[in-house]
Formats: C-alpha cells, sequence, structure tokens
C-alpha cells in the first residue's frame, strides 16, 4: 500500500547534521525499497524550499527525482480548504498544504507518514490515517 510520505520525513532524511536514524530511517528505507513512499508536488515544493546553495539544491533536486508525483486533482485543492475550515472551527490551526496532503491522502486511501505532530490534531477531526511504523 503507497503512504504518502511528508516533508518532515524527507527533509530529515537528507539533513547532514541530525539526519533521520533508528526506526523511522528503517521504515522510510522499507517504503522505498517496497515502492510504497508517494510523493506530491506541493511536498516535493516544500523540501526544496529554503536551500539557498544551488548545488545542494540541485543534490537534493536529483534524489528525489525518481519519486514522481502522484495526481492532484481540483477536488484535492477544495476538500483540502474544507479541512482547513474544519479544524479551524474546532480551534486547530495548520497550514495550506498540510491540509492539501490530508485531502490528497484522504481522496486515496493513503496513510500519511509525518513527523510533525499537527498531524495527530488533524487527525482527531479529518478522517485520515497517520501510517504506523512496522516493527523492526
Amino acid at each position: 500500500m503507497k503512504v504518502l510520505v511528508d516533508t518532515s520525513v524527507w527533509s530529515e532524511a537528507f539533513r547532514r547534521n541530525h539526519p533521520l536514524r533508528g526506526n523511522q530511517a528503517h521504515e522510510l528505507a522499507q517504503l522505498i525499497e517496497d515502492g510504497d513512499a508517494a510523493m506530491i508536488g506541493p511536498i516535493r515544493q516544500e523540501l526544496l524550499s529554503g536551500i539557498p546553495d544551488a548545488s545542494t539544491f540541485m543534490l537534493l533536486q536529483r534524489a528525489i527525482a525518481s519519486f514522481a508525483d502522484e495526481p492532484l486533482e481540483t477536488e484535492d485543492f477544495e476538500n483540502g480548504a474544507k479541512c482547513f475550515n474544519t479544524c479551524r472551527a474546532k480551534g486547530i490551526q495548520g497550514q495550506h498544504t498540510d491540509f492539501l496532503i490530508c485531502a490528497f491522502a484522504m481522496r486515496r486511501g493513503m496513510p500519511i507518514f509525518s513527523l510533525d505532530q499537527d498531524f495527530k490534531s488533524y487527525a482527531k477531526v479529518l478522517p485520515i490515517a497517520l501510517h504506523v511504523m512496522r516493527p523492526h
């Protein structure tokens, strides 16, 4: 089953100073090996944003090039707005990209693999599934 890997996981995996370690690193490696790690364009954009050094940007761009973007549809953007509104009405704040991730994952029935604790808050009011790491 495909799993939508959030920016937080990819970002930690490619950091030089504090890379992803232990079970989380093993889980990402297993998802990649099994062909189950999914990417969408907004996650790719978030991951590549804020890298001031052109050579570092190109290295990261090449490293993630093999992950094709899953197609987004108009309803994902509309439902992302609904997710935002639902969470906001319950006092839960979040980023627009996070709600797009939620809407896409809901439509495709994909769990979300994230290190961002905000997704636990979203899951309290949205019908999203969070990826549970397998025992290693």
